[in-house]
């Protein structure tokens, strides 16, 4: 579980990330770029505090703060080897390629776990890993919630009612592989539906939803909590859209056929974030209303686009669901993990399927057949086949492609073509065409790996801005020095519950008469003067599109020397493509980012699995 390391490097002898007042190891590994002056203060803090002087020990603790700020949960101090990182060769050296003077990994974590601050349970060892003593909490926390629960009865059900509802609802041999999973979750507390695109998880909750609320009415139960929730607005919206969508297809042979009772039954749903579900608490990020003395009042809780859910988030949520509700966690594996730290689906695949081969329920069988091309182009890019992934973007289908980063007439052409996508989206929103506007907007994104820097979001957001400006051929706001203007495409960046916005939510401004309104994608509007936390979103990070989708992406790799360069980047950013794929980059970029693994250091799987 090596960790995966990257550094920083700045000419600014100012730059906040150098603790100036640092010393010794602290200071040399901060002048290397592997710790930051957040990761030293920390350690710097806590070791006087507890009145520790061994410098390793206080390395230990910078790096395990670093880990957190980096998405791990621990740190494996076993994985440095007198002056290397397996991983990182680049990691061992200092900025002259001097070797670091790493402490020897051999008795490294037996110090750490004899000081006073680990006696004082600011640190924790265990498992051969060393956490800091929140995450440590955490992490053990929901291994026990879900052991409990899987050790808890199974609830009771109708088998015969069940299994012939289910041939309705997932018909023939095309839904076999959904209908089997429906009926697994069904007869289960605790679920993990894992598919990529297009492998019909919302069908399977959908179904299973109808399954699952005729059982309560056939039994003479009240009808049916049901709570729908995600990680992101965006996420949420999505998650709602495909249930209704599903819920209410028309009757056609060899599909779902859903009855009006079913449609009773399930009238009403609403899906929300997961910090709304779990009640938001005013000055806490890590808290909620609802908890252990406080469960959630829902008998089925659905969770979408798990991946995206921190350590802390689960841990949250885990003791705020009723031990006797169904709890159904659904997500792609395969994708970025949180912002935050953790990769909880991940380490839940791996764990559950060695604790209990029924409880993880995976749906292999592609369903969208307009979007083969993408599908083996993610497929290769699971698989880790650098040739593979490039010989299906040069195929020359016209649905997938790679654009060479280093022709200057290609990429004139891209900016161009993100223009006149502009340009549509603004003609649209000047003629207060919300609907269309918001239509136009999502036919198109431009993912990046980086926010900064000329493959990043910020500077192509400021490029075509730029380009819009001068094609328009007026200023784009209302007022000189406006941020503002009709056809500006919008990311929600916070959560405001005060008007109903989540981190995630997108949409458009609109000209209304002489005013703007943002119009977002659930169909709320709201004058722009009471918008806060919001960017431009002519371009997005990867991270921010997950829990989205558009028609078409485009998507820039810089070059293959980005430590964000992994696997699970590219997949996402693929995956959230309908209909057409197109990357900007080098063969070599690519393969450098098929073969490289976004590592997270944790202890999950290996808790679930004992």
């Amino acid at each position: 579980m090596t960790p995966a390391i990257e550094r920083w490097t700045s000419d600014d002898p100012h730059d906040a990330r150098r603790a100036l007042g640092a010393t010794g190891l602290l200071r040399t590994f901060n002048d290397a770029g592997v710790l930051t002056a957040a990761d030293v203060h920390v350690a710097r803090r806590t070791a006087d505090a507890a009145g520790e002087d061994d410098e390793t020990v206080r390395l230990a603790v910078a790096l395990a703060v670093r880990a957190v700020r980096q998405g791990s949960v621990c740190v494996d101090l076993g994985g440095f080897d007198d002056g290397g990182v397996p991983d990182s060769a680049s990691v061992g050296a200092g900025a002259d390629d001097t070797p670091l003077p790493w402490p020897a990994a051999d008795g490294w974590l037996d110090r750490v776990a004899a000081s006073p601050l680990a006696e004082r349970s600011v640190v924790r060892a265990d498992l051969g890993l060393l956490y800091l003593d929140r995450y440590w909490r955490e992490e053990r926390q929901v291994r026990d919630d879900l052991v409990a629960r899987l050790a808890s009865p199974a609830p009771a059900v109708d088998d015969a009612l069940l299994e012939d509802s289910a041939a309705r609802l997932f018909p023939g041999d095309a839904y076999a592989e959904q209908r089997a999973a429906a009926l697994s979750t069904a007869r289960r507390l605790t679920t993990v539906l894992t598919g990529g695109p297009g492998r019909g998880k919302t069908t399977t909750v959908a179904g299973l939803l109808a399954l699952l609320a005729e059982q309560a009415e056939h039994a003479g139960r009240r009808r049916l909590r049901i709570a729908l929730a995600a990680p992101t607005g965006k996420a949420a919206t999505r998650l709602q859209e495909a249930v209704t969508d599903s819920l209410g297809a028309p009757p056609e042979a060899g599909r779902p056929e859903y009855t009006t009772d079913d449609r009773r039954r399930l009238a009403g749903l609403q899906a929300g974030t997961l910090h709304r579900l779990l009640g938001w608490r005013p000055g806490s990020s890590t808290r909620f209303r609802h908890d252990r003395c406080n469960r959630l009042p829902h008998d089925v809780v659905v969770v979408d686009e798990t991946s995206m859910v921190s350590l802390t988030l689960m841990a949250r949520l885990l003791e705020a669901v009723r031990p006797d509700a169904r709890l159904v966690l659904v997500g792609d594996p395969d994708q970025l993990a949180s912002v935050e730290a953790g990769a909880v689906l991940a380490d839940l695949v791996a764990g559950l399927h060695e604790h209990d081969d029924g409880v993880v329920s995976a749906l292999v069988t592609d369903h969208r057949s307009e979007s083969e091309a993408i599908t083996r182009l993610a497929a290769a890019i699971q698989d880790g086949d650098p040739e593979a992934v490039l010989a299906a973007l040069t195929a020359g289908d016209g649905v997938v492609e790679l654009v060479p980063s280093d022709d200057a007439a290609e990429l004139a052409g891209l900016e161009d073509e993100l223009t006149r996508h502009a340009l549509d989206v603004r003609g649209l929103a000047l003629a207060g065409n919300a609907r269309g506007a918001l239509a136009a907007a999502d036919r198109h994104r431009l993912l990046c790996a980086h926010r900064e820097g000329p493959w990043g979001a910020a500077h192509w957001n400021r490029l075509v801005e730029r380009r819009l400006w001068e094609a328009s051929g007026a200023y784009l706001g209302t007022a000189v020095g406006t941020e503002w203007y009709a056809g500006r495409p919008v990311l929600v960046t916070a959560n405001d519950y005060s008007l109903g916005l989540s981190n995630g939510d997108t949409g458009v401004v609109v000209a209304e008469g002489e005013n703007l309104r943002a119009h977002l994608g659930g169909g709320a509007s709201f004058a722009v003067s009471r918008l806060g936390d919001v960017e431009t979103l002519h371009a997005m990070t990867v991270h921010k599109s997950q829990g989205s989708q558009a028609e078409e992406v485009t998507v820039l790799l810089p070059d293959e020397s980005s430590p964000l360069l992994t696997r699970e980047l590219f997949y996402t950013a693929v995956t959230r493509a309908r209909r057409r794929v197109r990357v900007v980059g080098t063969p070599e970029a690519v393969r450098t980012t098929v073969q490289r693994r976004a590592r997270r250091a944790s202890g999950l799987t290996r808790r679930l699995s004992q």
